[in-house]
């Protein structure tokens, strides 16, 4: 891919978006762990918060590890930002990433509380392991990017267009810019101190 491809694009970074799930996901699943453990259920709650570690640590695991192929493959072949492109704020690309999941973010809350009726706390559980495997997968980026000595974005209409999975098919390419670039440092975690764009 040529660099800026011609045309200015709205770009969000990478790492910005795996890490925008993390914390409702964390949050939710710890409250809804936390409401299970009151209920006895049908499994009782000694086999429940078992069950619930061992779907923590699978879940972790497997979100952290998911797709990083494919991640990989695309970082590779990053081109380099143009410079007309747009660089979205860390705030905006996690708004936009949570408006957009809100109901299904509501729903899997829903869901594990529900899920504790049978084996209590194990749904919520499971949803804190899928907010650390997020938050995991978006360290790895990190590593990634620091190593490479870049960042890396992907186009906002093409994050649109695939549900908002930055590595989804309709994601064609990541594009990278300096490491001092957006307001994000590497990871997707907000910067402790202003950096130059």
């Amino acid at each position: 891919m040529a660099r800026g491809e011609g045309r200015a694009q709205g770009l969000a970074r990478v790492a910005v978006v795996v890490r925008a799930g993390a914390a409702p996901l964390w949050w939710a699943g710890v409250f809804a762990a936390g409401v299970g453990v009151l209920v006895p259920g049908v499994t009782g709650r000694r086999i429940g918060v078992m069950a619930g570690a061992a779907s923590f640590i699978v879940a972790a695991a497997v979100v952290s590890y998911a797709r990083r192929r494919r991640y990989a493959g695309l970082a590779r072949a990053a081109a380099r930002a143009g410079k007309h492109d747009v660089l979205q704020d860390r705030a905006v690309s996690v708004r936009n990433w949570r408006r957009g999941h809100r109901w299904w973010l509501l729903l899997a809350f829903a869901a594990a509380v529900g899920s504790a009726f049978a084996v209590p706390a194990a749904g919520g559980m499971l949803l804190a392991g899928c907010g650390t495997g997020l938050r995991l997968k978006a360290a790895w980026l990190g590593r990634r990017e620091r190593a490479d000595d870049v960042l890396l974005w992907v186009r906002v209409d093409w994050l649109a267009a695939n549900g908002g999975r930055p590595a989804g098919k309709a994601v064609k390419a990541y594009r990278s810019t300096g490491i001092a670039a957006g307001d994000a440092a590497p990871g997707g975690a907000r910067r402790r101190t202003a950096a130059l764009v």
